[in-house]
């Protein structure tokens, strides 16, 4: 499955979850609104205001799975993923919102006795109700969110879970109500509210964390790291940096290669190095490799040095009787340690001069360059 049928895929999921999900709640929201008011408990309307809550996330993933999903375009090269994250944080603060004012309302009531409801049986059974409804849909969801790693429906999954959780403690509190313990029903719903608190806090935190491109766990880079260095052609590994996109992490590093490497084979490394790290975990989508002749973590010696066009210029001026202009421009340059090191092939039929008098000549000649390190000198039969 290619990138774009994976997005499709992904996209079509999410709607379906959120529609099954919408619908449910939905329900559920007016069923324990409607029962919690005839049935007289607080614990009961806390959990109907809770799936009201759960109906406005179900419409952050409809959203989400709309805009989320679109490829990449040029006002938004790494795509769209973050949408979903921003999603998500807006789902964490409904929820943050939702228990504040539970415990508001909770707070007030067990200060004020005469206002605590007094529930019937009926709570008992859309209570029961709602706990197998809403363990359905976390089963439901967070088996599509594992399938398609959907850091937004899976919190909404766990959304779902602690719906069923909060009907638990309707349950348990509309029981030792009945039983003569009125204050058990408030208390049920503060214990609602701080339940639905925690997991918005959860969720919005680690998308936040997410949205400031906190990187992956060191444990898990430093494995990324040694599978690296393992690979043969690379000398060593540095600058190891990694951000989450959505539901996978992006990565970039810079790998050693051999100083007098040829391009094209340290792009092969940085290719093979690339897609092994793609292959080695199933959270990463792509990764961007930087090829090092040397350690540039620890110092850049070679950021002063001119570019090729003024080098030529100098090295015609101190070989002009030695090397024809057109030959020069076939030069090699190493940029190593600070100096620019210099590879020059030759004709060996058209010099004048033993091979070891001409290179030590020519070496001579560019020591008048200060930036000009080690010269060497190939001699063929072109």
């Amino acid at each position: 499955m290619n990138v774009q049928q994976h997005a499709q895929s992904r996209d079509k999921a999410m709607r379906n979850t959120s529609i099954v999900a919408a619908i449910v709640n939905l329900t559920l929201t007016v069923g324990k609104v409607f029962f919690g008011v005839i049935g007289q408990s607080h614990a009961l309307i806390a959990d109907g205001v809770h799936s009201l809550a759960d109906l406005s996330t179900d419409l952050m993933v409809w959203l989400a799975a709309k805009y989320s999903n679109q490829p990449a375009d040029k006002e938004h090269p790494y795509g769209h993923a973050r949408i979903e994250t921003a999603f998500t944080v807006g789902l964490g603060i409904v929820l943050i919102a939702t228990a504040i004012g539970i415990v508001v309302d909770s707070a007030q009531r067990l200060l004020n006795p005469e206002t605590l409801l007094q529930p019937t049986p009926i709570v008992l059974l859309i209570a029961a109700i709602s706990i197998f409804a809403n363990e359905a849909l976390y089963q439901y969801t967070i088996r599509v969110a594992r399938q398609f790693n959907s850091g937004l429906l899976k919190a909404n999954a766990w959304h779902h879970r602690s719906d069923a959780i909060s009907s638990i403690v309707v349950l348990l509190g509309v029981a030792g109500s009945l039983m003569g313990l009125p204050y058990l029903d408030a208390f049920a719903a503060l214990g609602v509210a701080l339940m639905i608190g925690h997991i918005g806090w959860t969720q919005a935190w680690a998308s936040i964390r997410e949205l400031v491109d906190t990187g992956m766990e060191p444990k898990t880079a430093s494995a990324l790291q040694r599978i690296i260095e393992s690979i043969e052609g690379v000398q060593g590994v540095h600058m190891l940096r990694s951000r989450r996109m959505g539901g996978a992490y992006l990565i970039d590093v810079h790998i050693v290669v051999d100083e007098r490497l040829s391009v094209s084979e340290g792009h092969k490394i940085a290719e093979y190095v690339r897609l092994k790290l793609i292959d080695s975990h199933e959270n990463i989508s792509n990764a961007l490799v930087h090829i090092d002749p040397e350690d540039d973590s620890i110092a850049m010696p070679c950021h002063h040095l001119p570019l090729r066009r003024e080098v030529l210029a100098d090295l015609r001026r101190v070989w002009r009787d030695e090397i024809d202009s057109a030959e020069l421009d076939q030069v090699t340059l190493h940029y190593l340690n600070g100096k620019v090191h210099v590879d020059l092939v030759r004709d060996i039929q058209a010099i004048h001069l033993s091979t070891e008098q001409l290179t030590a000549h020519l070496q001579e000649s560019a020591a008048a360059l200060d930036f000009i390190g080690e010269v060497r000198v190939f001699y063929t039969h072109l």
